[in-house]
């Protein structure tokens, strides 16, 4: 299922998790793929893992948060690959504070990432797509936009990209430029792992479902809105959640 030969892709924050299923899964559709983090060295056993498996991958870093990293980037997927047909905001981060806690720093530091970095990378991505009227650009938000406890910074950014998303949606349109999000649940990556053990319990035990999701389902859905079976699709939100964003079961 070659659905996106030819086509460049470009994914941020691709070095691990959900990232890495997503640069993995359009690769495995026949895409050229750059997989794209902070640390470069995350991105390169990433892009080897890639090409183990006979995919076709680049690793190049970024620092989302950066205009001229961005920059950069773009420049040389260009340079590498050609011009990007696919981006994937994927980067970013969470810091689980709440609000009497929470420091401007780490507020700040949120927003760089989550929601600045989105809004670089889709204005160079759209820069690109716009004169050659085609691209999709898929933005990687969180169940957690709707709110959830001690996620204050994290919500309200990835708040920020649903609205983003539903911005660019319109404004790209006229131009054949497609822009969709997907919004993630409790999906099992080593980041969700790591937190402690009387968390990881009121997490589940506020799951509908009562399972984690795959960076894999989250990777098929990306695959979908990156193919041209999704042409007729912009401004969408997708939740892969098990249903928490239908309602959540509190913790006992």
């Amino acid at each position: 299922m070659h659905h996106l030969d030819g086509k460049v892709c470009v994914v941020t924050g691709a070095g691990s998790g959900i990232g890495l299923a997503i640069a993995g899964e359009l690769a495995n559709s026949g895409a050229s793929v750059v997989v794209s983090d902070l640390v470069l060295e995350r991105a390169e056993q990433a892009a080897k893992s890639i090409a183990a498996r006979g995919g076709t991958a680049v690793a190049l870093p970024v620092d989302v948060a950066s205009r001229s990293a961005v920059d950069d980037l773009f420049a040389e997927t260009e340079s590498a690959l050609g011009p990007v047909d696919v981006l994937v905001n994927n980067a970013g981060i969470s810091i689980d504070r709440g609000v009497r806690r929470i420091t401007d720093e780490e507020w700040q530091r949120t927003l760089d990432i989550n929601l600045t970095g989105v809004f670089l990378c889709a204005q160079a991505a759209a820069r690109s797509m716009v004169p050659r009227r085609q691209g999709r650009i898929i933005n990687i938000a969180s169940r957690a936009w709707l709110g959830w406890f001690g996620q204050l910074a994290y919500a309200s950014s990835k708040g920020g990209v649903v609205s983003a998303t539903r911005s660019l949606a319109i404004e790209l349109a006229r131009y054949g430029v497609t822009v969709n999000c997907l919004a993630p649940g409790l999906i099992d990556t080593p980041l969700l792992r790591a937190e402690p053990p009387e968390v990881m319990q009121r997490l589940m035990a506020a799951q509908p479902t009562g399972t984690l999701g795959s960076p894999d389902d989250v990777a098929w859905a990306a695959r979908f809105f990156a193919s041209p079976a999704s042409a007729a699709v912009t401004g969408q939100v997708l939740y892969v959640c098990g249903g928490k964003s239908l309602y959540a079961r509190p913790a006992r």
